[in-house]
This record gives C-alpha cells, sequence and structure tokens, in this order.
C-alpha cells in the first residue's frame, strides 16, 4: 500500500482516533490543534503534531499544508473554524478535503464548499474512515475483532467479465466474496464460481486484515 501524507486540523476524540489508525497503516500523519494539551497528547503518537491557528493562511501555508495528500478538518465545537479551514485547505491546493460535520446543515454547508466527503462522526468511527482513505476502492470497511474484516470493494475496469473460479480468491489469499452488489441488477448473495463481475460491482469481502490488503495490492489496484 503506497504510504500517504495527511494532515488533521483538530486533534479532538475522533481526530485522535483518526491519526492513531492512519499511523498504525503506516502512513504519515501531521496534526494541528490550537490545543497545546491536546499536541503533547500526540506529539509521540503522530509522525508530527503542532500547535497553531487553523484558520491562519499563513500557519497552514509556513507548516506545507498543501504538499499533503488528503486535509482532514475535524474541529469538533466551533463550526466557523471548522468551515474557514476548510476554505483555507482547499485554496491552498490540498489534493483532497475530508471534513467533519456536526450536524446535517454544517455538513450541507461544507459540500458547497467542494469538500470531497463529508463525515458524520455518528455514523462513520475513526478507524473505519481511516480505511476508506487510504484505500481508494474500498466503500466500507466493518472491523468484526482484532483479526477479521469485512470490506466493500469496487470492481475495477481490468476485473470486467472475469469470473470467481478465475479470479479465485479463497484458493490465492484466502479471503472470501459472500456477496456482489450489482447497480443494475440487485444483490447476488453466496455467488458461486460462475458468477461473473462487472466494472462497478460492488464485492463484499470477508478475510483477515492481512488478506483483505493482499487482495487488494494484488487484485483491485
Amino acid at each position: 500500500m503506497k504510504n500517504k501524507q495527511f494532515v488533521i486540523v483538530g486533534l479532538g476524540r475522533f481526530g485522535s482516533s483518526l491519526g492513531r489508525e492512519l499511523i498504525q497503516l503506516g502512513h504519515e500523519v501531521l496534526g494541528i490543534d490550537k490545543d497545546e494539551e491536546a499536541v503533547q497528547e500526540m506529539c509521540d503518537v503522530l509522525t508530527h503534531a503542532v500547535s497553531a491557528d487553523c484558520t491562519d493562511e499563513e500557519a497552514l501555508r509556513s507548516l506545507g499544508a498543501r504538499n499533503f495528500d488528503c486535509g482532514v478538518v475535524a474541529i469538533g465545537d466551533d463550526i466557523q473554524a471548522s468551515i474557514l479551514t476548510t476554505i483555507l485547505l482547499k485554496d491552498l491546493g490540498v489534493k483532497k478535503v475530508v471534513a467533519k460535520a456536526m450536524s446535517e446543515l454544517h455538513g450541507r454547508v461544507l459540500e458547497k464548499l467542494g469538500v470531497d466527503r463529508v463525515i458524520y462522526p455518528e455514523r462513520d468511527m475513526g478507524i473505519r474512515v481511516a480505511h476508506q482513505l487510504v484505500s481508494p476502492n474500498l466503500l466500507d470497511y466493518i472491523e468484526l475483532s482484532k483479526e477479521y474484516t469485512i470490506a466493500e470493494l469496487v470492481v475495477p475496469r481490468e476485473l470486467n467479465g472475469k469470473s470467481l473460479s478465475e479470479l479465485n480468491p479463497r484458493a490465492r489469499f484466502g479471503c472470501s466474496i459472500v456477496a456482489i452488489n450489482k447497480p443494475q441488477g440487485g444483490v447476488i448473495i453466496a455467488p458461486t464460481a460462475g458468477d461473473v463481475l462487472n466494472e462497478r460491482d460492488i464485492m463484499v469481502v470477508i478475510g483477515t486484515n492481512d488478506q483483505i490488503e493482499q487482495f487488494e495490492l494484488s487484485v483491485i489496484r
């Protein structure tokens, strides 16, 4: 999995959880918060953690925010700061901007600002979001235990027309495709070896974290 660089603005419960998981997945994370105590708690966890005013364009510019692959606005208690920070990250040219919303109205404002994804913490846990951010074909990720995971993966063009027997994920990687969601044809539960994949179908895959990661690296990308 290619190493990516993330900047997380706001190191509260959600931001710190997301940052920890991204580090666990082998990525680099810069954490920014105006609260010195929050920064101190994360300075030994993240690649870098700094105290700065996220609504100050020069501060974000000096930290090299524009060079990161993804910016996450995880501010939890100040809607104005959240909106201003989102605008600044977009203006600075951050490739992908994801923002946490505290309400449906806040989320609609963020969408109008052109963020790539709005996160509602009540529905999106930090660990799940971390996996989605680093894996472009991953739609959803549910950790069944510390070892086993269910993942929803979009079928890429390269697998269009291939049958499950050709793909043979069980024998090759140890994971299993337990369902195929076809946008135009409903859901196939417990598909057979003869079922054929089409581009943009959604595969529901179960296996260990390592098995699914190897499946993604070898087949999906």
